[in-house]
């Protein structure tokens, strides 16, 4: 019996049919080609420049500067709440001390009131064997009530004391904890900070290193030709100032006149008690937060130096550069100190010459720098 199905045609029979098929295949093929590629192919931030990582290094030390100041204020603030919480916890050891020895006086009248009995003076009057005890022990009761009046007085000043020191106490821990944790916030920021820098640093081949060294050499030998200019012109103005009959100035000077009588010699011995101090601290790395003596970070070396000319600074950037006299740059002694950056994130110790003695930043050892190297903000002359 024959079949009544017609015979099924395929669509690749005609020669025209292949060529629509392959066609198709191969504009498939090109279109995932195409999207694969544009995956692959997608904007990539092109590689830094070593200017750039350079810029992007020294910003980022500057940054781990101000947070190291910062840093450095919590921690004095820390330091100086937790020295004021313990004198509290002493104060109310004391207080609690007190409050116990009225509490034991109001004891002793307490008993003294229980073994009367309590009965009223007829009654004791009454039941007593002899009327002279009696009359004996009413005397020293009404005494013992004078005392005892004063007992209970002292007792509720002792106790509000007490809770006004509890309460003063716990605000003071608050503040501590406060301080605590703003100490912890600075940290982790400079630790941040420092670690990007590092991060950067570590990414540079050994041809972009020597590059990036090189750089730095011609920064610095561009601020060293600036300090020594800036000698050559000091040199000059103090050579002319000789000649004018001005006398000279003791040592090398910026350019300003010195002190007249004992003040002016104590300043300067101060200052060379500092610069002594500092001089000798060349070679020690930077550690931020550091205040010695194996280590510093700027403000600590220069808090440190005249800490041993027996100046007292305050611990920050921010606090030193409220210190003392202000002075131009073109004005500046030994021993002064001056400040980089609008932020005030940076001090050195001038020593003469247009140079200082600073610790400068992370991976780097305290030693003479020009003043030129960094932008100045401005100088003070501590003593």
């Amino acid at each position: 019996m024959a079949s009544h199905r017609k015979p099924r045609t395929s669509v690749l029979t005609s020669p025209g049919s292949r060529r629509a098929a392959a066609g198709l295949t191969t504009a498939a093929l090109a279109s995932v080609t195409l999207l694969s590629q544009s995956a692959d192919a997608a904007p990539r931030a092109p590689k830094p420049t070593i200017e750039e990582v350079k810029q992007k290094v020294d910003g980022l030390y500057r940054q781990a500067e101000v947070a190291t100041q910062k840093y450095n204020a919590a921690k004095e603030r820390a330091d100086h709440q937790r020295d004021t919480v313990d004198g509290l916890l002493n104060a109310a050891a004391k207080r609690a001390e007190k409050m116990n020895e009225s509490r034991r006086e109001l004891g002793m009248f307490a008993s003294a009131q229980y073994r009367t009995g309590g009965m009223n003076p007829t009654a004791q009057l009454m039941l007593a064997k002899d009327p002279q005890q009696f009359v004996d022990r009413n005397h020293l009761m009404e005494r013992l009530t004078g005392r005892q009046k004063q007992a209970v007085t002292d007792y509720q000043e002792q106790q509000a004391a007490a809770t006004r020191q509890r309460a003063e106490a716990t605000r003071s821990l608050e503040q501590l904890q406060t301080s605590q944790a703003s100490l912890k916030e600075s940290k982790r920021a400079v630790q941040d900070k420092l670690a990007e820098a590092r991060q950067l640093l570590s990414r540079l081949t050994a041809q972009e290193k020597a590059r990036l060294a090189e750089l730095e050499r011609q920064k610095e030998a561009a601020a060293k030709r600036k300090a020594e200019e800036e000698a050559r012109r000091q040199q000059e103005r103090e050579r002319q100032r000789q000649q004018d009959g001005g006398g000279s100035t003791g040592g090398q000077t910026g350019g300003g006149s010195t002190d007249g009588g004992s003040t002016g010699d104590s300043s300067t011995t101060k200052a060379e008690k500092a610069l002594a101090f500092a001089r000798a601290q060349i070679g020690k790395p930077y550690v931020w937060g550091a205040t010695g003596p194996t280590s510093y970070d700027c403000s600590g070396l220069t808090q440190a130096a005249w800490k041993a000319a027996g100046v007292d600074l305050p611990r920050t950037t921010w606090d030193q550069v409220k210190v003392g006299q202000r002075v131009a740059t073109s004005d500046l002694k030994p021993g002064d100190l001056v400040f980089f950056y609008d932020d005030i994130s940076h001090v050195g110790m001038y020593i003469g010459g247009g140079k200082m003695i600073h610790a400068p930043h992370p991976g780097a050892n305290v030693r003479e720098e020009s003043i030129y190297y960094m932008p100045i903000y401005g100088s003070v002359r501590p003593a």
